[in-house]
């Protein structure tokens, strides 16, 4: 296990809670990688805790699919496959809907500033080539839309959908077609909603993930090609 992250201590929540999110985030992020096995002993040293919070944090992730139990080999992160991807899309295209529908009834002249600042604000991260950071202007620009939707639930909802991807956001970012695509796709949505066009946003929005599901099946892709070479490579090791 190489990959870099810590525990971030929170005095409002239990320790099980602090474990839990830290690893959570860990998955997301992409620092804890899709097949990636998740050793307890190794765990409870680096975060500094004892093993109870590290296994009562992996049933809890378990349960959210993002970590699987291999009998004989312990719990790993668990792989996306194309079958969870398009379920998670499928499910985020009808409540985007949704969300589009209620925003272009609520939305005030200020949240249209806001929104349009935040498709700028998008475009102007591209230049810095923080993927990290473009990931997290994506999602400001969604949120916005979200809450103008005014339902809590539908937020709530919302954002757990967009998190269970969250780890091949960056990959896509990575294509600079990609990144130009997306500037585009965010001024024409804004545009749609400051129109009140509730049609027109939702086929944008449904296109918008649409390409989005495309370039992440593309990174999956590579992403197995990869391991099932390191399998191979592996093996042969082992039979010399």
């Amino acid at each position: 296990m190489t990959s870099e992250f810590s525990v971030n201590m929170n005095e409002y929540l239990p320790l099980r809670d602090v474990v839990f999110n830290t690893l959570r985030q860990a998955i997301l992020k992409g620092e804890l990688k899709p097949g990636e096995r998740l050793m307890e002993i190794a765990l409870a040293e680096r975060l500094g805790v004892s093993r109870t919070p590290i296994r009562e944090a992996m049933r809890k992730l378990e349960l959210e699919g993002l970590v699987v139990m291999i009998p004989r080999r312990g719990a790993q992160v668990a792989n996306i496959t194309e079958k969870d991807l398009n379920d998670v899309l499928e499910v985020r295209i009808a409540l985007e809907n949704v969300a589009i529908e209620k925003a272009c009834k609520n939305m005030s002249q200020e949240d249209m500033s806001r929104l349009w600042l935040a498709a700028k604000e998008f475009e102007h991260t591209i230049a810095e080539g923080n993927l990290v950071k473009l990931a997290q202007a994506d999602v400001a620009f969604h949120e916005i839309i979200y809450q103008a939707s005014d339902n809590k639930r539908l937020i709530q909802v919302l954002n757990n959908m967009r998190e269970q991807i969250y780890r091949y956001r960056v990959e896509y970012l990575k294509e600079s077609e990609t990144r130009a695509v997306l500037v585009r796709e965010h001024e024409e949505l804004t545009k749609a909603i400051k129109d009140r066009d509730v049609k027109r946003a939702q086929q944008l929005s449904f296109q918008h993930i649409e390409n989005q599901r495309k370039a992440i099946m593309r990174s999956i892709e590579t992403e197995n090609a990869e391991r099932e070479k390191r399998e191979k490579e592996k093996t042969k090791s082992h039979h010399k």
